[in-house]
């Protein structure tokens, strides 16, 4: 390991060439490995801003969560709707606004996706020493960690 590396320097361009790499790709392969229609992955993507969250989940959650405008939300979450993913209430909070829950199916779906993304994970670092793999495991865990949680 270089002196680089082990101060850091380089790991900002590694994380977004990761970024990119995975988000020309990894759409197309979900959608071809998973059940459902094409817009899978924005069916995850809603899934996954509803389930992570331990609040009332309204479309502008959804839309924060996901960093897009409302209107791009509102026919992501309409498409989850119809693919029996997602349930659509009032609010118990404020009866102008509209609730979203995860149906049965909605966590089975979760579940399909999170699955699929450990096998990805695990492909990808499956010639890595087991300590490797653990510890990378634990850094990734925990940088998605603090990020979400700083949201």
């Amino acid at each position: 390991m270089t002196d680089t590396m082990t101060d850091g320097a380089g790991a900002g361009p590694a994380l977004f060439r990761l970024v990119r790499f995975w988000s020309r790709r990894w759409a197309p392969t979900t959608a071809a490995n998973a059940p459902g229609d094409p817009k899978h992955v924005q069916q995850v993507q809603v899934v996954e801003a509803i389930a992570g969250s331990a609040d009332e989940v309204t479309v502008a959650d959804v839309a924060y969560q996901l960093g897009v405008d409302r209107s791009v939300a509102s026919r992501m979450v309409g498409e989850t709707i119809r693919s029996g993913h997602v349930r659509r209430g009032s609010s118990a909070a404020d009866a102008r606004r509209a609730s979203l829950t995860l149906t049965a199916g909605g966590r089975r779906f979760l579940a399909a996706a999170h699955e699929f993304q450990q096998r990805t994970y695990e492909e990808m670092v499956a010639g890595w020493d087991p300590r490797d793999r653990a510890r990378f495991a634990s850094y990734l865990c925990r940088l998605a960690d603090e990020v979400t949680a700083s949201r």
